[in-house]
């Protein structure tokens, strides 16, 4: 039997009668940490026990602190009955104990619980906090693995020493302004040595934090909160509904297709510029297109853009075992094959009579005819060599040039795609993207065009007028100017 006790938030008076026999009671005592005023009293009480202290010092994170307590104490919960005391109630924000209990269970080892009264309850008396609304409870050394909600107050405990603070206080400041008013109570609830400081935010690195430091965070009014994906929804549904924006209201899928389209590119000609900010607005502008057809849907009663997220990210955990399971993979060509094998087990048997399906037609050509390349080289259609591509290309070349003297129309077209499409697989082979190419090759084209333009206004000639032979001289001029990346 492992008895789990709650040694309160300050020394042996602030503990349950329950708990307190426990400990006293307790063949083997074992504390989390002997750095609690209840322990110092329990010493001087002539009460034995083995304190974890030690495990701090020897592990680099607080994950591995955690991890190497749970296991210990489990170990020693095989040999015979033990009580571990943990500061607080030990179901109120005590990682160890939420390690333990179901390692505890599966290994058939029984846990009794023995609460005290936790931390947070003289925390809340000490910062004088009323709370209308439910209370955010993290640990502090967990704080960038968890999202925060800053309309809640939130409570912050583990705040061990200066260092934590201050990794709490970057966190913070994510969603928080830096100048917001927080609480920083130490010892609260032990008598003679509680103190209360009312901070802002951005010294919270500067504050002595002991390990019976916590921090209140007061929420932040609507006004002075960061906008959120949720807000977003709630925007797009609030323009499509009752008095919302008549524009919004008359769209439907077909209306909004070329909007999508659009800020697809938009997207990639801010990522071709190298411009942040215009990069954050128009990923803006490009996340807006889900949120509408999902809300679309949503007034339908057929799906929500939380059914949405929920999907992909369910996708995204069970098509990544080497990420989230205990898969092992060598490469990224690896990823890949196991992406689609996971893939076809999830469809089925007859998901896809030919392994071209589900290459969207709407693609751009050199895209999709990228994607039928690749589509049909995973089947085994694929020449031996890269001088085999070359070979035909030089083919396509000749049967185009072939066409041409003959002059039918239907047919030059046809030698043109053949010819494009054999291009697409240089690419494919020399790992470029065609149609990455093809849009870089014309932003070049379009700088150099527009240098020649401003030369022959500085001239005073007008463009239409020069000879063929002044364009190039000046379209040499432009290309040297502008470099070959241009």
């Amino acid at each position: 039997m492992i008895t789990i006790v709650g040694l309160g938030p300050a020394g042996l008076k602030a503990m349950s009668v329950e708990a307190l026999e426990a400990v006293r009671s307790a063949p083997r005592l074992i504390l989390r940490t002997d750095r609690h005023p209840a322990a110092r009293e329990l010493r001087d009480q002539g009460v034995e026990f083995q304190s974890l202290d030690s495990v701090y010092e020897g592990a680099e994170t607080f994950e591995e602190v955690y991890e190497a307590i749970a296991e210990q104490v489990l170990a020693e919960g095989r040999t015979g009955d033990l009580a571990y005391a943990v500061p607080g109630h030990p179901l109120v924000a005590e990682e160890s104990v939420r390690r333990l209990l179901p390692r505890a269970r599966a290994q058939g080892i029984p846990v009794r619980i023995v609460g005290s009264s936790s931390f947070v309850e003289p925390v809340l008396a000490a910062v004088e906090a009323q709370l209308t609304e439910g209370l955010l409870l993290l640990d502090a050394l967990a704080l960038d693995s968890v999202r925060l909600r800053p309309e809640a107050p939130l409570l912050l405990c583990q705040v061990y020493d200066t260092d934590t603070a201050s990794r709490a206080k970057l966190a913070l400041m994510r969603e928080y302004p830096d100048d917001w008013e927080i609480v920083v109570a130490r010892a609260a609830g032990v008598p003679g040595e509680q103190a209360v400081e009312r901070i802002p935010l951005h010294r919270l690195d500067r504050v002595a934090a002991d390990h019976l430091t916590a921090i209140y965070v007061p929420p932040l009014p609507p006004e002075r909160r960061r906008r959120t994906f949720e807000d977003l929804v709630w925007v797009m549904a609030r323009l499509r509904g009752e008095g919302g924006c008549p524009w919004d209201r008359e769209q439907d899928h077909l209306t909004l297709k070329r909007y999508l389209i659009e800020e697809c590119y938009e997207v990639l000609d801010a990522i071709d510029a190298g411009d942040p900010d215009a990069l954050a607005e128009e990923l803006g502008d490009l996340l807006l297109q889900p949120v509408f057809h999902a809300q679309l849907e949503a007034e339908e009663g057929v799906f929500t853009i939380d059914d949405v997220v929920a999907r992909i990210v369910a996708k995204l955990i069970h098509r990544h075992p080497h990420v989230f399971g205990d898969a092992s993979v060598e490469s990224a060509d690896e990823v890949l094959r196991n992406w689609e094998k996971i893939k076809r087990a999830e469809k089925g048997e007859g998901w896809r009579e030919s392994v071209l399906d589900g290459v969207p037609t709407s693609l751009p050509a050199l895209l999709r005819a990228l994607e039928v390349s690749r589509r049909a080289v995973k089947a085994g259609f694929e020449w031996k060599r890269f001088e085999d591509v070359l070979a035909k290309l030089d083919e396509e070349v000749r049967e185009l040039r072939e066409a041409l003297e003959r002059g039918q129309q239907d047919e030059i077209e046809s030698e043109i795609g053949d010819l494009l499409f054999t291009l697409v697989n240089v690419a494919r082979w020399k790992g470029i993207d065609p149609e990455e190419a093809l849009r870089q090759m014309v932003n070049r084209f379009s700088a150099r065009f527009r240098r020649v333009e401003q030369a022959a206004r500085e001239s005073g000639r007008p463009l239409e007028s020069l000879s063929l032979g002044e364009m190039d001289a000046l379209w040499e001029e432009a290309k040297t100017a502008l470099g070959r990346g241009a």
